[in-house]
């Protein structure tokens, strides 16, 4: 069982890295006012807090992880019919790229992670209170960092970002590409094996 992080977070040590804009992914149904920093509280890694404070934005670093963790983020694979139907709607998305300004995020996950005293339940866990939890430890940890990198629950072979809305006027939408016009569109679909109806 995933433990809220400890009392004296604020002084430990965060491992980071740096991270171009240019290596991300996000699949949203708008072209526009992206990256979109959320508020709902809804969400893994949102500020657990009554009166939100900070905004979240989740990310990939390749289509495959960020079409798991948006458009079948809900699914299940029908094992019976050999793979997720979905109806066609749910293509109605864009694949975003960015540029911008290097961006400093703290690595939550393997070796870092467990020197911190968490583990890979911090992706997977539910409901999502303590990783809210660990969500507001690192924002408000003395390093500022710009965000933390997790491993995907939906692709558990792929680091997943998320960043705090402080990051934001670092990062510029790029391209916001039709995901059925995308030149990988077809091959995400065959490797999730997607049924379309």
């Amino acid at each position: 069982m995933l433990a809220a992080p400890g009392e004296h977070f604020a002084s430990a040590t965060l491992t980071t890295r740096e991270v171009a804009p240019t290596e991300l992914v996000r699949i949203s149904r708008y072209a526009t006012g992206e990256p979109y920093f959320g508020r709902s509280g809804g969400n893994r890694f949102d500020d657990p807090r009554k009166r939100r404070r900070y905004g979240t934005s989740y990310f990939g670093f390749d289509l495959h992880c960020a079409f798991a963790e948006t458009v079948l983020h809900d699914e299940v694979a029908d094992l019976a019919l050999g793979g997720f139907p979905l109806v066609t709607t749910e293509l109605d998305r864009y694949v975003l790229s960015f540029d911008g300004a290097p961006l400093t995020v703290a690595v939550l996950h393997g070796l870092p992670l467990k020197n911190l005293g968490g583990d890979g339940a911090l992706s997977t866990t539910m409901p999502y209170d303590v990783p809210q939890r660990w969500s507001l430890a690192v924002y408000r940890h003395p390093r500022r960092v710009d965000g933390f990198l997790y491993m995907s629950r939906h692709l558990n072979t792929s680091e997943a970002l998320v960043l705090f809305d402080r990051a934001g006027p670092k990062l510029s939408l790029g391209n916001a590409v039709p995901f059925r016009r995308h030149p990988d569109a077809l091959r995400i679909l065959r490797d999730f094996n997607v049924l379309l109806r």
